[in-house]
């Protein structure tokens, strides 16, 4: 599998250039509200299937989205989020990281509680939780986290017969929009499917150490995808419910 070694260097690539793509894009003009919950963080139910990393990533500053939702593969995408009522409003706003479907009265974003108050100056937060529904501005920003990308095994896969993978901490401003696994006996990569969010499943999976790659989607710059191979980056005795380091940051 010499040959694949070529998606290692373009990936390498990439991730120099993404940065400089992805900073000091446009804004968008758009609405937000906001939904409550307990503890003012995410949901652990989203439409992403993230669990719990969906309640908790970015300090519970999460968002469920509309158009950006993508069929799911806008999951785990980050978002710089500013309100524009300049006397209730702070200029930057806030950082969102997409975690679940969402819908409101013409926004794209429904934010998490903690998410909505920090769009506001100090002692405004009550004012803003008032209008219910804001306009805003937003544009797409590179994700950075102090973890590397991982892959969940999701709860219910079955090992040796069915496999769920959900991609953890994406770094970057790209959507993963696809992934294949490599079947060795048969040299070819098999797709794996997606159900729902970000989750993407496959029965009977290769047996040993899995080596996959993804399928990254830059959007808004020729719309350019590229290929990223993981060798042996799950292991040949996987666990359900265990996540797997892929030794990509950002």
């Amino acid at each position: 599998m010499g040959f694949m070694n070529s998606y290692c260097v373009a990936f390498l690539c990439i991730i120099v250039l993404l940065p400089a793509l992805c900073h000091g894009g446009d804004y968008y003009s758009s609405r937000a509200t906001y939904y409550g919950s307990p503890d003012c963080l995410g949901t652990p139910t989203g439409a992403c299937g993230f669990g719990e990393y969906g309640r908790t990533v970015n300090d519970g500053q999460v968002s469920g989205v509309s158009s950006l939702y993508r069929g799911g593969s806008g999951c785990g995408a980050c978002y710089q989020v500013r309100c524009t009522v300049p006397e209730h409003c702070t200029e930057e706003g806030t950082k969102v990281v997409v975690t679940d479907y969402g819908e409101g009265d013409k926004t794209d974003f429904v934010l998490s509680t903690a998410a909505y108050g920090r769009l506001a100056r100090p002692y405004m937060a009550e004012h803003l939780f008032a209008y219910g529904v804001v306009d805003v501005e937003f544009k797409r920003i590179p994700c950075k986290y102090n973890y590397n990308l991982l892959f969940l095994v999701q709860a219910h896969s079955r090992y040796p017969g069915y496999l769920a993978l959900v991609p953890l901490y994406q770094p970057g401003a790209y959507d993963i929009t696809a992934i294949e696994v490599w079947q060795e006996d048969c040299k070819q990569w098999r797709p794996m499917r997606k159900p729902s969010g970000a989750v993407f499943d496959m029965t009977d999976p290769p047996l040993g150490a899995l080596t996959l790659r993804f399928q990254g989607t830059v959007y808004g710059y020729g719309d350019s995808s590229f290929w990223v191979q993981l060798t042996n980056v799950i292991p040949s005795e996987w666990k359900a419910g265990y996540t797997y380091d892929t030794g990509i940051s950002a």
